[in-house]
């Protein structure tokens, strides 16, 4: 029986591959998502992303505000089979202001899909995230996209990705022009040609990809034209001598990109960049968690079950306002109905009720295997970080709140309406992207983000899923850390200075609200005995 267990767990987990995907906002990231979902069968028809008043919406973007703005704003999670493999596909924002939800969400992945705009290359956001999957070394395969567009030179994006993010590029396939005169692209390690035609169009050339007898093969020129060919075989020769050549150890430690080039809108390259990922991207991997001795690396295929909820999502069904929290399943197997122990509150909960996803669409799950995401149904236990597992206690770390930058205070047009605030705001502030101070000195709420764009988000949100009319007004705060001390004395003494700065988290974590800089770092020269802290783990 053990045997039968181990071999279902290493056949399962090694089915899975779990990845996010990342880019700046603009770049096609959705419309790809959405791209992968009709090639894995996932769905029928593709969401028109590009009007507010389109009658469809992307299937991703399930939230009202999300389809009001034509912007995704929260992560979406979409499971679908492709190729006899389970795919486990976070559709992250793409918005700077909603960057936070984007780094939890890379911590719950194995691999991620960079997307990139071929007319503006690497862009600001492209640049943030790629930081922090640096940090975990996330091998990240690469989608340059909209080569139907006259944009940047092949080479000149390549060497934008490689001196702005700091990682090699290894293209697999390379373009044959672009924009107007784009004919499709070279299969470097096929030798094959894959011929474009804009989606829903019929062209006299095969869909399939034609494999030729190499560059120097005469139906080259009668192909794609004598110009086209020469270009082409110049060009690869200049990669061949300059460029990276694919070296799958590399991108598995995150040092090298595999590079496509596609133009999602039109379904070209897709499914070549998805049939990369399922036979390139890694598994589950290994992942470090504290334990009673220490740190400790949690194998996959351990037989003993451990999960990370790394996303509370509040409201995703209006009619009932619920609340999900998401969970990676690091190791062993779910099952419904299995009882596991909660280590942040020390009891034992039974997981009746757990559910996987299409974005909003969601159906019950009997069992779940290493690299899963599934949801279950919170009702204000768990939070962002909690661990839970059938044997021994453990933390997963590196799931990080952010000091805000931006600052707003709440004001209620129904002062009959403050409970409805209160719960609206504790329920929201779970999901992460928004933080929620309460000053010491009075009982008002004041909202901390790492972008503006939350504040209407969190406005708009207040009034659809509580019935809560709120306005925000600016304050006089730009600065906040977090505070803590080994110095019981000089901490109270401290609390005493500072009272009127001074407010507790939505975790009842203590933190100084400052009006500056300036006048922070004043603060902290005066009080050494005081640790300030621009991020907290989040426990």
């Amino acid at each position: 029986m053990q045997t039968n267990i181990s071999s279902a767990m290493s056949r399962e987990a090694l089915r899975r591959r779990t990845f996010g995907i990342i880019s700046h906002p603009d770049a096609g990231k959705t419309t790809l998502t959405e791209k992968l979902l009709l090639f894995g069968g996932a769905i029928q028809m593709a969401g028109a992303v590009k009007a507010k008043k389109a009658q469809r919406h992307a299937t991703s973007d399930w939230m009202e505000v999300e389809r009001e703005r034509g912007i995704s704003v929260s992560s979406s999670v979409m499971k679908f089979t492709y190729a006899d493999h389970i795919i486990n596909l976070l559709d992250t924002p793409g918005h700077q202001d909603f960057s936070e939800d984007t780094y939890r969400v890379l911590t719950a992945v194995d691999s991620a899909l960079m997307v990139i705009d071929s007319v503006k290359g690497v862009e600001t956001q492209t640049r943030k995230l790629m930081e922090v999957c640096r940090m975990r070394d996330t091998p990240i395969l690469t989608f340059i996209n909209k080569l139907d567009r006259e944009g940047r030179d092949a080479f000149d994006l390549l060497s934008d990705i490689e001196q702005t993010l700091g990682i090699q590029a290894a293209p697999m396939t390379w373009p044959i022009g672009m924009g107007k005169s784009f004919q499709g692209v070279y299969d470097i390690e096929r030798q094959a040609i894959r011929f474009f035609a804009e989606d829903g169009k019929k062209t006299a050339r095969p869909k399939e990809a034609l494999v030729i007898n190499g560059l120097n093969d005469p139906q080259l020129a009668e192909l794609i034209g004598e110009d086209a060919a020469e270009q082409l075989r110049t060009e690869i020769d200049l990669l061949e001598g300059a460029g990276f050549p694919f070296d799958k150890e590399l991108y598995l430690k995150g040092k090298q990109t595999p590079v496509f080039f596609g133009s999602a809108v039109n379904n070209f390259g897709v499914q070549e960049l998805l049939d990369t990922l399922v036979r390139l991207a890694p598994g589950p991997i290994p992942r470090v968690a504290e334990c009673a001795t220490g740190e400790r690396v949690v194998n996959p295929l351990e037989e003993d079950f451990s999960g990370v909820v790394f996303k509370i999502q509040a409201n995703m069904d209006p009619a009932h306002r619920d609340r999900i929290a998401f969970m990676r399943i690091c190791s062993g197997r779910f099952e419904r109905g299995m009882k596991v122990k909660h280590h942040r509150i020390g009891k034992e909960v039974q997981l009746s009720r757990a559910i996987t996803f299409m974005a909003q669409d969601r159906e019950g799950v009997e069992d779940a295997w290493p690299g899963d995401i599934i949801g279950l149904h919170n009702h204000g236990t768990l939070k962002i970080g909690d661990t839970l597992t059938t044997s021994e206690p453990l933390k997963f770390t590196g799931i990080p709140n952010f000091s805000p930058e931006h600052f707003r205070r709440v004001q209620l047009a129904d002062p009959l309406r403050s409970k409805q605030l209160a719960k609206g705001l504790k329920q929201l502030a779970e999901e992460g992207a928004i933080q929620v101070f309460r000053p010491i000195t009075d009982s008002s709420h004041i909202l901390g983000a790492v972008g503006v764009l939350q504040f209407d988000v969190i406005i708009a949100r207040l009034k659809a899923e509580y019935g809560v009319i709120a306005l925000y007004e600016p304050c006089p705060i730009s600065a906040a850390r977090w505070i803590t001390s080994s110095d019981r004395a000089a901490l109270e003494s401290f609390k005493s200075d500072q009272q009127s700065n001074l407010a507790y988290d939505g975790d009842d974590c203590l933190a100084i609200l400052s009006s500056s800089e300036w006048r922070l770092s004043r603060i902290i020269e005066e009080w050494p005995q005081i640790t300030f802290h621009t991020t907290r783990e989040i426990r």
